[in-house]
């Protein structure tokens, strides 16, 4: 059995009479008033039982016609269908070819009068509509029959091939849709609600588009987890609400349009400006936006604006926190007794996650920038105009929101980058794109480069932080050509872009992502970052020196304090001088500083020190902690100017300066070396093999070094 779809004026009446002829009979589905034909076409010597199902325009039961299409689909389950299209409408038309696509349905598209979308100007390009789409197309002219047994002929081909299902389209809904269809999927699932009919996604997506008929029947099925279901989506209905000020029927059938906008425009109708005459908004800005000089150009520009406002307004604030953080330290130094508590409190979590802490504001200023940017629509536009750069190196152009996510336009986190390569339907492109995230400047190697930029790049902050981003964004996409090119081979995918229509952002919405993610950031800094922290500390403190030592320092000091000839002046400066030989004998001979030594005489040659080496070990588990480390380490390893910030401590250590070579190669290494461990987990669960887990780890180590021992070799 094959079926016949289309929105209502589209021709599909036409097309069925043509099909069928005197062989159809006509009634009304089983108590509605809801016309039922049936028919039989004869094709190539066989009888083909055609049905017409009612117009509609979309899937979801607004209307019984709709609910009636549906039901057909699902519980009838023809072999295929066959989408009759307005071709002079395709904008709209194809709304209800998505959902057909999302409800795993085999189909072909019949673009019915063409001749008159022809005679208006408009040209379509069948062939790139195929590539896009996947799906058959066939220009028809249904009221003399032009193109209809083509297609009717691949429908039959179709539904023998795919025996009447195929694998349901996924689109993104942005994040907040996203993340609430992901949750209540499994529950579906689980609780196999109408899964006999309908993928899982699917009913959760109808949830979501307060869909009654849908919701009905899965009260009857199951009330406990159509309850469960029915508060994901009251949370979600809430949190669109006030932070866009919209409700998630409305942002579905914007990414749709979206989705269908983006595959007109990427070459489908040739003379876009000429159907498009009255463009609305969007429309009109996306010329300049996605325009391919000027879209990159703006970009760029956008980008060096974050970096810019962020420094000029972020330093203010950072040093109030330094200055807080070292008078709390003092604070809590004076009130504590014991030596290893203070110095547990002061050394390692006060010095380490104060460190990181000392950010907030500089993050919260970019958060809240990059939360306009996603709110208002840019980060699509975004997508769609590097799509022809990241074909160049391999990759496809939906890569390029798991490449903003992780960091791109920076402040990211390479986890759910990592994540967001689901979205790709291509493993290789997949795999490719999973391997080179993590290349990007997320939020948390921000706060490295901040530091060292602002202690030793002062006057151009912000075009060196522009720099660094784009550098990352240099070194993935040329690593994924290597990839691409060598041990992931495969052919490139079409591409296809939702594009919502720009908003202007909330101001209550901007807040609320700004807030979220600042908190996710500071409750970091409080867990996982405080756990690592005591780690360090620990690691760094033990095992001291020997006793003989220590009773050897003793005399000296008490030989210093006894000697009549030297001024008070002098005794203290001898002593501390003493004091400072210790702490650094004690952090030398600690179980990090020996780890570090050990690994000296191969770092050196990027100008890397045994201090910096249990930084960047540290970095391993998460990149804020080569901040936590080197504050740890200036605290143990000096008594002179102890409360200072650590930018000064690292602006007064000879082994960084303004020009030195070690600063650079450091630098590039922390922006290319290994991710985080828990990317490396979330790399092990979206490529399914450990081996690809333990390449990311060690080809980004390799890489990393290589890069710091050539820019240390250049310019040293």
């Amino acid at each position: 059995m094959i079926a016949l779809a289309g929105n209502p004026n589209s021709g599909k009446t036409t097309a069925f009479n043509h099909y069928t002829g005197a062989r159809q009979h006509v009634g009304n589905y089983p108590g509605i008033t809801v016309e039922k034909k049936e028919g039989t076409a004869h094709l190539d010597g066989r009888n083909i039982i055609l049905v017409d199902l009612p117009g509609t325009y979309s899937l979801t039961a607004y209307s019984l016609e709709e609910v009636v299409a549906r039901k057909v689909l699902a519980e009838e389950r023809p072999g295929a269908v066959i989408d009759v299209l307005n071709a002079g409408v395709l904008n709209r038309n194809l709304y209800l070819s998505v959902q057909l696509l999302e409800l795993g349905m085999p189909i072909v598209l019949a673009l019915n009068m063409m001749d008159e979308a022809e005679s208006q100007g408009l040209k379509v390009n069948i062939k790139r509509l195929e590539e896009l789409t996947g799906i058959k197309c066939f220009p028809c002219v249904a009221r003399n029959g032009n193109g209809l047994t083509d297609a009717l002929r691949a429908a039959v081909e179709l539904a023998e091939e795919s025996k009447g299902r195929v694998a349901p389209l996924e689109i993104s809904y942005g994040n907040d849709l996203d993340i609430a269809l992901k949750e209540m999927t499994p529950l579906v699932e689980d609780a196999q609600l109408l899964t006999d009919f309908y993928p899982a996604r699917w009913v959760a997506l109808k949830f979501l588009e307060n869909d009654a008929e849908v919701m009905e029947r899965c009260q009857k099925a199951n009330p406990e987890v159509r309850e469960k279901l029915t508060a994901i989506v009251e949370r979600v209905t809430h949190h669109l609400k006030s932070t866009l000020d919209t409700y998630p029927e409305a942002m579905i059938a914007d990414y749709r349009y979206g989705w269908i906008s983006s595959v007109l425009k990427n070459g489908v109708l040739e003379n876009v400006e000429e159907v498009f005459a009255r463009a609305d908004f969007s429309d009109k800005a996306d010329k300049v936006l996605t325009h391919r000089v000027a879209g990159p150009l703006v970009l760029l520009a956008v980008l060096y604006f974050l970096y810019f406002v962020t420094i000029e307004i972020g330093n203010y604030p950072l040093g109030w926190l330094e200055t807080f953080f070292g008078w709390f330290s003092d604070k809590v130094g004076g009130a504590v007794s014991s030596p290893g508590l203070r110095s547990l409190l002061c050394d390692g979590v006060i010095a380490g996650v104060g460190g990181v802490l000392g950010f907030v504001p500089l993050i919260m200023i970019m958060f809240f920038f990059i939360s306009i940017l996603e709110d208002s629509g840019y980060m699509a536009r975004v997508a769609y105009m590097m799509d022809r750069i990241f074909r160049i190196f391999g990759l496809h152009g939906a890569s390029i929101m798991p490449f903003i996510i992780s960091g791109g336009i920076a402040g990211g986190c390479a986890v759910p980058g990592v994540m967001a390569t689901r979205t790709l339907r291509s493993p290789k492109e997949r795999l490719a794109t999973i391997l080179t995230v993590p290349f990007m400047m997320c939020g948390a190697k921000i706060p490295v480069f901040l530091l060292f930029v602002g202690v030793f790049f002062n006057k151009h902050q912000a075009l060196n932080m522009f720099l660094f981003t784009l550098a990352g964004w240099a070194a993935a996409l040329l690593v994924a050509l290597g990839l691409r090119r060598t041990i992931i081979k495969g052919k490139a995918t079409p591409f296809v872009m939702e594009l919502p229509p720009y908003r202007v952002p909330l101001a209550s919405g901007v807040v609320i992502h700004t807030l979220e993610r600042t908190w996710q950031y500071i409750k970091k800094a409080g867990t996982v970052i405080l756990a690592i922290s005591i780690l360090i500390w620990a690691a760094m403190s033990y095992p001291g020196v020997p006793a003989e030592k220590e009773k050897e320092i003793e005399t000296q000091v008490a030989a210093i304090e006894a000697d009549l000839s030297l001024s008070a002046e002098d005794k203290a400066a001898r002593i501390n001088e003493i004091e400072n030989s210790d702490e650094s004998s004690r952090l030398a001979n600690s179980y990090a500083g020996r780890l570090g030594r050990f690994l000296e005489p191969v770092t050196s040659l990027a100008g890397f020190d045994w201090q910096t080496n249990i930084a960047l070990i540290g970095g391993v588990m998460a990149k804020e902690v080569v901040i936590t480390t080197l504050g740890t380490a200036y605290a143990l390893g000096s008594v002179e100017d102890d409360d200072a910030p650590l930018k000064d401590k690292i602006a007064n250590d000879p082994h960084w300066n303004a020009n030195s070579a070690n600063t650079m190669a450091f630098l590039v290494f922390t922006l290319l070396y290994s991710p985080c461990f828990v990317t490396l987990l979330v790399i092990k669960q979206e490529s399914g093999k450990w081996r690809w887990t333990f390449f990311s780890l060690f080809f980004n180590l390799a890489l990393a070094f290589l890069a710091a021992v050539a820019v240390k070799q250049v310019l040293g």
